[in-house]
């Protein structure tokens, strides 16, 4: 038998190109982005400068932290309703303790979201209690722990050292931009950069086939939703340093802007596929859309409503139907 050269053996085929659908979900975020800032840039003069954008990042801080938390749990192909709980139960940690800790208020922020998170891992990959249902009974109880222990009235923070660090400026930076950005980095280095971050690509991709290949998947589920928590300790206590306490209604409803920021940035709620980056381009639509329709004056009812439409839109481009034979 003549042996084969490499002028007779068959050609390589050619990467299949991307299909309409990859590139839309792509470039989606990026459009919007821009046609937002466009629109918003003609109808107020006010939009597009620096005092403006720095508003923004001062207010998509906290929104941000919550949302690069939730993307781990969205690509795992799960759900987290509790994350406004969460952080507003966070928050008052952080301004219960501001006057006996001052800045190392932190770590008990930290603590209660790192425990809150844990409680929501357990009943989910042990318990074996759908996320939804899990997260949505611990929004309530976490709530209402908060209406507990503030009666309703709001928890202040006075402490000076608190205030200069957490709500401060450095070079009329905020603070909390600072801090959000370092949370989101350290976000994006265990999603891109771990072990950990390709385990919860593979679960939420195919999780029998992430089992089969010895992934503990009981194991990851728990690390997803435990560092959730983290981030939204870390989230509640950049919320209690912008306004300077901690209230009963604090972060009530983010849960729709944080699923709508992921979303919108181009992480499909059926999980597998996900980017930090993404993410983060999502938080400035939502937070530019909320701001720029502030500015010119649209009604608050009238938000909603667009915010639910964007949402809608952004699931209906990203969802893999691939993965769901029956949409109920």
């Amino acid at each position: 038998m003549d042996d084969v050269t490499p002028k007779d053996a068959p050609a390589a085929r050619p990467a299949p190109a991307k299909s309409w659908r990859t590139r839309a979900q792509r470039a989606f975020p990026v459009v919007l982005l821009v046609v937002l800032c466009a629109i918003f840039g003609l109808l107020s003069d006010r939009f597009v400068t620096i005092g403006n954008l720095l508003i923004v990042m001062q207010q998509s801080a906290v929104l941000l932290v919550a949302a690069v938390a939730m993307t781990f749990v969205i690509v795992n192909g799960s759900i987290d309703l509790s994350v406004g709980s969460m952080i507003a139960l966070s928050a008052l940690a952080a301004a219960s303790l501001s006057d006996t800790m001052g800045v190392w208020a932190i770590l008990p922020a930290m603590g209660v979201g790192l425990l809150c998170g844990l409680v929501n891992g357990v009943l989910f990959a042990y318990g074996r209690v759908p996320s939804f249902i899990v997260t949505l009974g611990t929004l309530v109880i976490f709530r209402g722990v908060v209406l507990l222990f503030t009666r309703g009235a709001p928890v202040s923070i006075s402490d000076a050292d608190f205030l200069n660090l957490y709500a401060g400026r450095l070079g009329g930076v905020p603070n909390t931009v600072i801090i959000a950005l370092i949370a989101t980095a350290f976000g994006a280095l265990i999603f891109n950069h771990t072990v950990f971050g390709r385990e919860v690509r593979a679960i939420g991709g195919g999780e029998r086939v992430a089992a089969l290949s010895g992934i503990y998947v009981a194991r990851v589920k728990l690390g997803v939703f435990t560092l959730c928590g983290l981030l939204c300790g870390v989230a509640g206590l950049l919320q209690s340093a912008r306004t300077m306490a901690a209230t009963s209604q604090l972060a009530q409803g983010l849960e729709l802007d944080v699923i709508a920021a992921v979303v919108v940035g181009g992480t499909p709620l059926t999980g597998g596929i996900g980017r930090i980056r993404g993410t983060i381009l999502g938080v400035l639509i939502i937070a530019i859309l909320s701001n720029g329709m502030n500015m010119t004056g649209v009604d608050p009812y009238l938000q909603s409503i667009v915010k639910g439409l964007v949402l809608i839109f952004a699931v209906f481009l990203t969802i893999d139907r691939s993965k769901i034979l029956i949409i109920k």
